[in-house]
């Protein structure tokens, strides 16, 4: 029983340690937390020896124990969060200019979420769930998840509206042919 367990522990992280690990990045917004998350995720999962795990069990329960782990610190750092660009200078990369600007700001404003928004964030649209699957995930209604949803898409859209120097809404006109996720 510990062999087994131990082996799909073993695979996980050889297999899938590279997705978990940007998985949290993408919740987190900085390489040394994500990898913390992941680490203290994979201890609260394989702590305790867990029957018939296999490996995509074991990678769901990981997971979920990273979105937990990423919700319950932001609780906990909220205060820290409000002051930390007073302490801490962002890093500086070289790197092609545009595409990794437009995506560093927008890892910036999902950061820049609430908790909970930016979690149905990232399951909508990097893990590829359904509404229901998000609301299974955390443990939500589906009326929930939709409004964090829409609460987070409708604050998204204004702040890049708002850097791009376009009047609130002039950037959501749909034309016949456009299709809405």
């Amino acid at each position: 029983m510990a062999r087994r367990w131990d082996e799909v522990a073993t695979r996980l992280v050889a297999e899938r340690g590279g997705a978990l690990t940007r998985y949290a990045f993408l919740l987190t917004g900085d390489a040394e937390d994500a990898a913390d998350v992941v680490q203290d995720a994979l201890v609260r999962t394989f702590g305790t020896p867990r029957f018939q795990l296999t490996l995509p069990r074991a990678e769901a329960y990981v997971r979920r124990a990273i979105l937990n782990a990423v919700i319950d610190r932001s609780r906990r750092d909220g205060t820290w969060r409000r002051v930390r660009h007073l302490a801490v200078a962002p890093a500086v990369a070289d790197v092609p200019q545009d595409r990794s600007d437009a995506r560093i700001d927008l890892m910036r404003r999902v950061r820049s979420l609430a908790p909970r928004q930016a979690a149905c964030i990232v399951l909508r649209y990097y893990e590829d769930l359904t509404v229901d699957q998000i609301a299974q995930t955390l443990g939500l209604s589906q009326g929930a998840v939709k409004r964090y949803l829409s609460d987070a898409l409708r604050a998204l859209s204004s702040s890049i509206e708002a850097s791009d120097g376009l009047p609130a809404g002039a950037g959501t006109t749909r034309t016949e042919g456009d299709h809405v996720a």
